[in-house]
């Protein structure tokens, strides 16, 4: 078996195993019951010589330790941020290039970089499709100006030739990628998700759902995708193959990944779980056998449509890079890498999003006296607060927390001002603002300054509100119509939060006022590594998760709220 720790491998290794696998073997694996059953089930598939091993293990691999042998200068892109404690390893930074001096083991490659060279995980880069091309972009510049060719034509023609040679390269890679990343995702629908409905003894519909998400609708959006990227591509002269459209069709369709990859951490504890139950171990790996897939643990294989998200801008920019601005796929081209970063922040920023639900969570449980449901069930997103004056027959001071959907208002305790109890809250659905001049309301006859007034034409419901300052009373203004182009993003983009997740988090706020303590977070560990030429200890789970994703902005949550009492310590 393998080891704990996953092995993930970049979706170009993700190719099919030609083996052959023994006719009934599948309906033994699915109707196994008992552990030792199991484990003889796992030895009869894996003993029958039918082998499966990770592609760059083999040519691949042997084709770049030939190409470095050769004295030739093999070059990689990084895909993310390789943050290093280890003096042994090498740091750098996304798109950073790399020059690989020693590929011999699969997960850990000798690398060298302008500031040094050492150790570096191989699924952190990809290698450049081109790797004859210039060292800068201006020195081609300057070829295609004329000023190195000296104005010969028959040298302009072979520049330009070396450029649509580039540009076709680029296009395979984009072709070759999405087929195996078809069949990856086709593997995980047809050799695991469909193997483990089959067995309701071990897996609930709720268990599948956590463990692989929306995957199911992913691999439907991919196979539309691959087959209008077919279409498009010119066999007979790929360089004119125009991709760009094929991906300002199908943008929308990209977003869905937002929900896979907010839910992967939980497909991650879930597995976790699973697999400390040999019995999942075994019908896990005799899924992957039965199914002729590589040597990949079920949690590196979900790992890579995370991956693959993350992937198209590197692979747009790089398209857009050899496209020639009078190409007629050149606009499209330029479109279609905005349009992916702009799906990349989306995801980004539902994360962020799901991320504070938690501390709205543990807000609500700090509330003193809460009535009604949740503020979770209609909210995610905390848009400003502070104290204002509710103007009735007796003015009140009250707390008032701007959410997406709602006003929810508490009141300090007179004794303990750290303590809330809540009061009351307002539908923001339905309400119009309107802003109050100074001076005597006409409604309630009193004198108002630095007021405005939530107010709901069809029923007649009215809030008077007013603040200390003038410039108080203008970021609350602000912040009202930021709370309605918020709801109006929501609905336009899909988000909203699961009742699992709303649940989820609402359990954890519960268990952390019991405990009294703040919930601990594991933090990325590195493994003792012997020095040079040993290799490293292969990245934990939970690192690579990490640097694989986007930077981000740090949320705004607590620095609403921060000064707020129940947050003190």
């Amino acid at each position: 078996m393998r080891g704990a720790l996953s092995r993930y491998w970049s979706l170009e290794s993700l190719h099919l195993a030609t083996a052959a696998i023994p006719d009934g073997a599948l309906d033994t694996a699915i109707h196994v019951e008992e552990a030792g059953s199991e484990e003889d089930l796992y030895e009869d598939v894996s003993g029958s010589s039918h082998h499966y091993s990770h592609s760059g293990g083999g040519g691949e691999q042997l084709a770049i330790n030939e190409l470095i042998s050769d004295g030739s200068v093999v070059c990689a892109e990084a895909l993310w941020d390789h943050v290093t404690m280890d003096d042994q390893e090498l740091g750098f930074k996304a798109g950073d290039v790399i020059e690989v001096m020693d590929a011999t083991n699969r997960e850990w490659w000798w690398g060298r970089i302008t500031d040094g060279e050492g150790w570096f995980p191989a699924t952190f880069v990809r290698l450049r499709v081109n790797q004859d091309e210039p060292v800068d972009d201006e020195t081609l510049q300057a070829r295609d100006d004329g000023r190195v060719m000296h104005g010969k034509a028959e040298d302009s023609s072979l520049v330009q030739s070396s450029k649509d040679q580039m540009r076709t390269n680029v296009i395979n890679e984009i072709l070759s990628t999405e087929r195996d990343y078809i069949k990856h995702l086709r593997d995980i629908c047809e050799g695991y998700i469909r193997q483990c409905r089959k067995r309701a003894d071990m897996f609930s519909e709720e268990q599948l759902r956590t463990i692989f998400g929306n995957i199911e609708d992913i691999y439907r959006c991919q196979k539309a995708f691959i087959k209008a990227l077919e279409q498009k591509f010119n066999h007979e002269r790929p360089h004119l193959s125009e991709l760009g459209a094929c991906f300002l069709e199908h943008q929308a369709d990209f977003q869905i990944y937002s929900e896979y990859c907010n839910n992967h951490p939980n497909a991650c504890v879930e597995l976790s779980r699973l697999t400390k139950l040999s019995k999942y171990v075994y019908f896990f790996e005799a899924c992957r056998l039965l199914q002729r897939m590589i040597d990949i643990s079920l949690d590196g294989f979900l790992l890579t449509p995370v991956q693959k998200i993350c992937k198209y801008p590197l692979q747009l920019a790089e398209l857009l890079k050899y496209t020639h601005p009078q190409h007629r796929d050149f606009k499209d081209v330029e479109a279609a890498l905005h349009a992916m970063k702009n799906v990349a922040q989306l995801i980004n920023e539902r994360k962020r999003r799901l991320e504070n639900i938690d501390k709205i969570a543990q807000w609500q449980t700090s509330i003193e006296d809460w009535e009604g449901e949740d503020v979770l069930v209609r909210s995610s997103e905390l848009i400003y607060s502070g104290e204002l004056t509710r103007i009735m027959a007796k003015s009140q001071q009250r707390m008032f927390f701007l959410f997406d959907h709602q006003l929810i208002y508490c009141k300090k305790d007179l004794l303990r001002r750290d303590v809330l109890y809540y009061k009351g809250r307002v539908d923001m659905d339905h309400l119009e603002v309107v802003d109050v001049e100074d001076g005597k309301d006409r409604d309630l006859h009193v004198s108002v300054k630095n007021a405005f007034r939530l107010r709901c034409s069809a029923t007649g419901e009215s809030h008077l509100l007013c603040t200390r300052k003038p410039e108080q009373k203008q970021r609350w203004l602000k912040a009202l119509v930021s709370e309605r182009e918020q709801v109006r993003l929501d609905q336009e983009t899909g988000f909203s939060i699961t009742e699992l997740q709303r649940k989820q988090a609402m359990l954890n706020a519960s268990k952390q006022q019991a405990t009294g303590k703040p919930k601990t977070t594991s933090r990325p560990y590195y493994l003792t590594r012997q020095k040079h030429p040993a290799l490293p200890a292969g990245l934990p789970q939970q690192q690579v998760l990490v640097l694989a994703e986007p930077k981000r902005k740090p949320s705004t949550f607590w620095h609403s709220i921060s000064r707020l009492a129940p947050f003190r310590k």
